[in-house]
């Protein structure tokens, strides 16, 4: 991290941004952004502070940035902090967990904490530098933080790209358990084209061929093709009616279950992100990964890793 560092601009026309990057090269944009907007990056001209510095701030030349604290590309890293569940597997290799509803995989920042990463790094610091990101921390995939279950996680930089690989090319099997809203008799496969939604400042997948946005909203979405297959295996109990449902994702799309059986008419338990009735008290939406089917990353055996069916599942 730089801290508490002055640098003199020598030419002017440049932007503030591009001029701190260029003096501290061993950060990123990202973070010079994240700095210049905190207010941790100020700008003097003749022994007077200019206000309203933003990164966009076209420097004339003689003016003086002090950089009061600036992350750099190795700060880039998850938080080893908090305490870790225990592992519902663990070897040499790998781990996996049961994550719990309303916690996040990873964090979108190494500022941020709170997340299973983070406390996956604090136990077994091993895991921290894995990854293809930065932030991965040997997370191998991802669920939603409002979804509950299984998350496997590398301890070797090779398991990581062997466990990666498969993932990538859908050869791992994953099912999950959904309560859904209302009776469900029959099971099926759904497929659709997924894309974000470009109305929403937050994640929300809407069907890339049906749907309400404008001509030109609609011809630059980049649709997803998602796989699901659903099963019924038993009726939800409680004041409302519902449908536990086993299912099976054949391809790797963000929100693909919620959406996907939303589009269908059959929402998840308080998921209200897709249109489910709120439940009271409830923490999270009632979908969970169950179990992966995948090779052992070092033994090359065929192995399956399995969660206890949730309170909501066990109808």
């Amino acid at each position: 991290m730089i801290c508490g560092r002055s640098v003199t601009v020598e030419r002017g026309g440049v932007r503030l941004d591009a001029a701190v990057l260029a003096a501290f090269p061993s950060s990123t944009r990202a973070f010079v952004r994240d700095a210049i907007a905190s207010g941790a990056v100020e700008v003097s001209a003749g022994g007077r502070k200019i206000p309203g510095a933003n990164k966009g701030l076209k420097l004339r030349g003689g003016e003086t940035i002090f950089v009061g604290e600036l992350l750099e590309a190795s700060d880039n890293l998850v938080a080893p902090c908090g305490k870790c569940p225990e592992p519902i597997f663990e070897d040499a290799a790998m781990l996996a967990f049961d994550k719990p509803a309303g916690m996040p995989v990873q964090p979108l920042s190494c500022r941020e904490t709170g997340t299973l990463m983070n406390a996956v790094a604090a136990r077994y610091p091993e895991c921290r530098a894995l990854g293809d990101s930065p932030l991965m921390a040997g997370a191998v995939h991802r669920i939603d933080a409002d979804t509950s279950g299984l998350v496997l996680v590398a301890r070797t930089a090779e398991a990581f790209a062997n466990l990666r690989a498969q993932f990538a090319a859908q050869t791992v099997e994953k099912t999950y358990l959904a309560l859904v809203e209302g009776s469900v008799a029959v099971g099926g496969t759904l497929e659709n084209d997924l894309a974000h939604d470009p109305t929403l400042p937050f994640c929300r997948m809407i069907d890339a061929k049906a749907n309400r946005l404008a001509m030109a909203q609609r011809s630059a979405l980049r649709p997803l093709h998602a796989v699901t297959a659903f099963s019924p295996i038993g009726r939800g109990g409680g004041a409302g009616e519902s449908t536990l449902l086993e299912v099976k994702i054949r391809t790797g799309v963000t929100h693909q279950i919620r959406a996907q059986l939303a589009l269908a008419g059959m929402h998840i338990v308080n998921d209200r992100l897709y249109g489910a009735f709120a439940v009271e008290n409830m923490k999270g939406h009632c979908l969970h990964a169950l179990s992966a089917k995948f090779t052992h990353p070092v033994s090359g055996h065929a192995a399956e890793i399995r969660t206890p069916y949730p309170d909501w599942a066990r109808l």
